[in-house]
């Protein structure tokens, strides 16, 4: 079955079923690597993590931090960082600013968090002189190969934003999308998460799925196609939309899960990794390049698709085909 994510303007082929992370490593393998600046890889974790990739061919990795430390680490782990550039700098913070200063110099094409906190890396990415934000609100996307969904299913935002409002909802909305777009899908299909499928003004996630359904509508977001509240069920399920009686052009082909909070996107995400056997990755999107955002509990799988996404979107911004 061809899957939407995979109709691309640029590939024909066809991924196999359930091996969807697999399919966007390989692609991005073929096309090449992208010029990566890896905060801070001080640790086993996030220097192992940078060269996989590059020796997987998807990324040439800016190594930006402490170089004993960096040097240290890879002597722990037997590395030869011979065909690898370090940027020294003297602590983490100046890691994160440097790496800023790389993606506005055009001197690299993505950001990869290595041995710091996530917020202490996007505190540089979002500073209003030395950053690299946009005029959009940063968000994090979670794509997932679900063995018993038909093709891969975004979840945002389950890292960044905590309880966001209609307008930081909308950026999201628009991020996810334009991340499907830079995948090959023209017009994914956004289902707006509630618990219920009808509008209740003591429910502010259906009020703002009916808002931001109306700025679709309105072309205040654009290049999807978007439908909610919808439940869970009815999202992911087209019987289930049935049995309801919703006439919808979502449900049961749902691309992306608008979650209503974090919290809620974050359950969502965890208990198709833990009980539904899904393979995931994921980035954060919003600022000027991808940000590959990956956790320490990350597998190697993981790791890899995540640096891949990042290539898709980096060579679709490019019109790289």
């Amino acid at each position: 079955m061809t899957t939407d994510l995979q109709t691309s303007t640029v590939n024909v082929e066809t991924p196999p079923m359930h091996d969807q992370l697999e399919f966007f490593i390989e692609q991005a393998r073929k096309a090449g690597p992208i010029r990566t600046a890896v905060v801070h890889p001080v640790d086993h974790n996030s220097l192992m993590g940078a060269i996989e990739a590059a020796e997987q061919g998807l990324i040439e990795p800016l190594l930006v931090g402490p170089e004993h430390k960096i040097r240290a680490a890879a002597e722990v782990e037997n590395i030869d960082l011979t065909p690898y550039q370090i940027i020294s700098t003297e602590h983490s913070h100046m890691a994160a600013e440097r790496a800023c200063d790389l993606i506005r110099q055009a001197e690299a094409d993505a950001l990869m968090k290595g041995s710091l906190g996530t917020s202490e890396l996007l505190s540089a990415v979002v500073h209003k002189t030395k950053g690299i934000r946009t005029e959009r609100r940063l968000s994090h996307v979670f794509v997932f190969d679900v063995p018993n969904y038909h093709k891969p299913l975004v979840i945002t935002d389950a890292a960044i934003n905590v309880v966001p409002d209609l307008m930081v909802k909308r950026d999201i909305v628009q991020n996810a999308i334009d991340f499907c777009q830079s995948l090959g899908n023209a017009q994914p299909k956004v289902a707006i998460l509630a618990a219920v499928e009808k509008v209740k003004p003591t429910m502010q996630s259906t009020l703002d799925a009916a808002a931001l359904c109306k700025m679709a509508d309105r072309e205040q977001i654009k290049g999807g196609i978007l439908d909610g509240p919808l439940a869970f069920d009815n999202a992911i399920s087209l019987q289930a939309a049935l049995d309801k009686h919703i006439k919808s052009p979502v449900s049961g082909d749902a691309d992306i899960l608008l979650a209503p909070d974090l919290e809620a996107a974050n359950m969502i995400a965890k208990q198709l990794i833990y009980l539904a056997d899904a393979k995931s990755a994921g980035i954060a999107v919003g600022a000027r390049v991808p940000i590959i955002l990956t956790s320490r509990a990350e597998g190697t799988l993981g790791r890899l698709a995540s640096c891949a996404l990042a290539s898709h979107m980096v060579k679709h911004s490019k019109g790289v085909s």
